[in-house]
């Protein structure tokens, strides 16, 4: 093929690519989120599914799909044509965790997406069962290196943020605990409070009622910073965890090959009220961080996570599955 052909060519995909860019969207777009309806996921894409309703003037549906952690839906999104049509409400579960703890992950996290906007970042709070007799993290560290592996912890399953989330504290004080999964956060909260387990990563917003109400016992914030929410909890690393952060967040990507003016449309489109005063407040008094980052940042940070949670699970020393 000549180089005036293969100019041709380019000219002519160039064409169509700007073309259904500026036609987009002409049909109701679809945001798969990989968990069950209800959880935070769920509840921050819904916000931007509102919110790109709103703006486009199509609508914009949430299609729960759970399984696998996350990953069925993530995956299914992987393989969805790269229009723009079909979009990925992202978890740290599935893109960030998974490719240090599953053997035969079918996309690559760092390949297969296109970033669009990481929308808020979650953090928790580490919770026991009232009637363990320790107040704070110190002493809860202190509790457990005297009883190594008699202290149960609780996770919604591998591979999840509260799993590796607490390997990362376990290895960076230098405790064992046994881990419990559940097939969901709520699930475990009803048997922490219960005393059927004695540790948790709990949301903030979530943990919040249960300690005033006594129910639940705060060690610490997984945040950097303290929670409005919870402003009595240190963080870890005010407790002497050095450097010690642990989040949940929900970002909306699409598939790789998504043209790139639709992209930044997308993150034009949700940065607006990520950065009006009254809406930050808002998701700031339900226990989030506030985040706004857009295709290359949330990238940067994607690879950061990446990172991360692998050298988590080599430390901890958690076989792939």
């Amino acid at each position: 093929m000549n180089t005036m052909i293969r100019l041709a060519i380019a000219t002519l995909l160039l064409g169509a690519t700007v073309a259904h860019a500026q036609n987009f969207p002409n049909r109701p777009i679809r945001i798969i989120v990989p968990f069950a309806a209800g959880g935070p996921t769920d509840t921050h894409t819904r916000w931007g599914a509102q919110h790109l309703t709103t703006a486009l003037g199509q609508q914009v549906i949430i299609d729960n799909r759970g399984g696998a952690g996350g990953i069925i839906g993530t995956d299914a999104v992987a393989k969805s044509a790269a229009d723009g049509y079909t979009l990925l409400g992202g978890n740290p579960g599935p893109l960030t965790i998974a490719p240090s703890v599953r053997k035969q992950l079918a996309y690559d996290p760092g390949r297969d997406f296109a970033p669009i906007t990481l929308i808020v970042r979650s953090a928790s709070c580490m919770c026991i069962h009232p009637s363990i007799p320790v107040k704070n993290l110190r002493e809860f560290i202190a509790l457990a290196k005297k009883s190594p592996g008699k202290i149960n912890y609780a996770t919604p399953g591998l591979g999840t943020v509260g799993h590796l989330g607490t390997e990362l504290f376990t290895t960076s004080v230098g405790i064992k605990m046994n881990m419990i999964p559940y097939k969901g956060a709520a699930l475990y909260v009803v048997d922490l409070m219960a005393g059927n387990v004695d540790f948790a990563y709990v949301q903030i917003a979530q943990s919040a009622p249960l300690v005033k109400a006594g129910k639940l016992r705060p060690l610490a914030v997984t945040a950097t910073e303290r929670s409005p929410l919870l402003p009595e909890t240190p963080t870890a690393a005010e407790q002497g965890v050095k450097d010690f952060s642990s989040y949940n967040w929900t970002g909306l990507l699409a598939p790789a090959g998504t043209p790139k003016a639709i992209i930044d449309r997308m993150h034009g489109i949700l940065h607006k009220p990520l950065a009006d005063p009254a809406t930050r407040k808002r998701l700031t008094d339900q226990g989030n961080e506030v985040a706004g980052e857009g295709p290359d940042e949330y990238a940067a940070f994607l690879k950061s996570e990446i990172d991360k949670w692998g050298r988590v699970a080599k430390v901890a020393g958690i076989p792939k599955q």
